[in-house]
C-alpha cells in the first residue's frame, strides 16, 4: 500500500506542484500520479515488488541514453519510486503510425547494442533473466503454471517443449548477445514530444535476446492498425530495426520472433504469479491471447 503522504512529501522535495496531485493509475504492479507543475506535468510512479528493478533500470538508461528514454527527475530505489518529466503524446493517440516506429526502432536497437555491456549488472540488480540459457527452465515454469488454455492447447504447449529447446539452441548459435529487452514496446509506451521519440515504462523488461522486443510492437500493429501479416510495413520495420545490427540477419530475426512469443508468455507467468487472485481473470483474458499467438508459432 502506497503511503500517499510520504510520496507527496518526496515529490515536493524535487518539484513545486501548482495544483492537486492526482492518481491516474492504480494497478497491482504500479501506482501513477500526475503532478501539475509550471508549464505542464511531471509523473510519479510507485512500483510494486514485481517491478522493483524498474526505478534503477530507468535511471541507468536515462543516464546513458537521455535522448531516447523517460527523463528521470528523481529516483528512490529503496521505496521503488520514480519522478519523471512529461514525455508528450503517446503515439497511440496519433493512431500508432508505422512511420513513428520506422524512426524509433533503429535508435532503440542502438541503445540495446550499447547496453550489452551492462547486461550482467542489470541482472544483478533484479532485472529478470530471460537469456537464452534460461529459457528452457522458463518454459518448464510455463508448463507448471496455471494457464488459461483448453486441454488440447495445453497438450500442444507441452508437446512443443523439445522443439522449443532446439529453436533456442539455433538462435543462440547466431551469436547475438543478450541485452535490455523492453517486452512492452507498443503504442502506449512510445511518446512523441516536439519531434523527439522516447520509450517509457520499463517495468516489463528483461535481459533477453534483443530481437524479442518486436514481438509486441508487431502484435499491436496487427491488432490495432489491422495490418495483415504480409503487409510491406513489417519488412520495412524489420529492416530498419536490423540496420544497426548488420546485414544478413533476416532469417535470425524470424527465428527470434518465433522464440520470442514464448519468451513473452514466460514473462507473463511472472506477472501473473504476483497478482492477487481477484485480478487474475482480467489478466487471463489477455494472457490467453498471448499464449495462443505463441502456439501459432508451432508450425513445424
Amino acid at each position: 500500500m502506497l503511503d500517499a503522504i510520504a510520496a507527496e512529501e518526496w515529490i515536493r522535495k524535487h518539484v513545486e506542484p501548482t495544483g492537486a496531485i492526482e492518481t491516474t493509475h492504480d494497478r497491482p504492479w504500479a501506482t501513477v500520479m500526475r503532478v501539475p507543475v509550471a508549464g505542464g506535468f511531471t509523473w510519479f510512479k510507485a512500483c510494486a515488488q514485481v517491478q522493483a528493478f524498474e526505478p534503477r533500470l530507468t535511471a541507468e538508461l536515462y543516464t546513458r541514453w537521455p535522448d531516447r528514454v523517460t527523463e528521470v527527475l528523481a529516483v528512490d530505489e529503496t521505496r521503488r519510486w520514480l519522478l519523471l518529466r512529461d514525455a508528450g503524446v503517446a503515439v497511440g493517440e496519433l493512431g500508432n503510425p508505422p512511420e513513428a516506429w520506422l524512426e524509433a526502432l533503429p535508435s532503440y536497437a542502438e541503445m540495446q547494442k550499447g547496453e550489452m555491456a551492462n547486461a550482467l549488472d542489470h541482472v544483478g540488480h533484479g532485472v529478470p533473466d530471460l537469456r537464452m540459457a534460461a529459457l528452457p527452465a522458463g518454459y518448464e515454469r510455463l508448463l507448471a503454471s496455471q494457464v488459461p488454455l483448453a486441454r488440447d492447447e495445453i497438450k500442444r504447449l507441452r508437446d512443443n517443449a523439445p522443439r522449443f529447446i532446439e529453436l533456442c539452441a539455433a538462435l543462440a548459435e547466431v551469436g547475438i548477445q543478450e541485452s535490455v529487452q523492453h517486452d512492452d514496446l507498443h503504442m502506449a509506451n512510445l511518446y512523441s514530444d516536439r519531434g523527439k521519440l522516447r520509450v517509457l515504462d520499463w517495468g516489463d523488461s528483461s535481459i533477453a535476446h534483443p530481437f524479442f522486443s518486436l514481438v509486441v510492437t508487431f502484435r499491436f500493429l496487427e491488432e490495432v492498425n489491422h495490418l495483415a501479416p504480409d503487409d510491406p510495413w513489417f519488412r520495412r520495420l524489420r529492416d530498419a530495426y536490423l540496420e544497426p545490427w548488420g546485414s544478413g540477419l533476416e532469417e535470425s530475426f524470424e527465428l527470434a520472433i518465433r522464440v520470442g512469443w514464448f519468451a513473452h508468455a514466460i514473462a507473463w507467468t511472472r506477472q501473473r504469479d504476483a497478482l492477487p487472485p481477484e485480478a487474475r481473470p482480467d489478466f487471463d483474458r489477455v494472457f490467453a491471447i498471448i499464449l495462443r499467438r505463441a502456439l501459432a508459432q508451432t508450425r513445424d
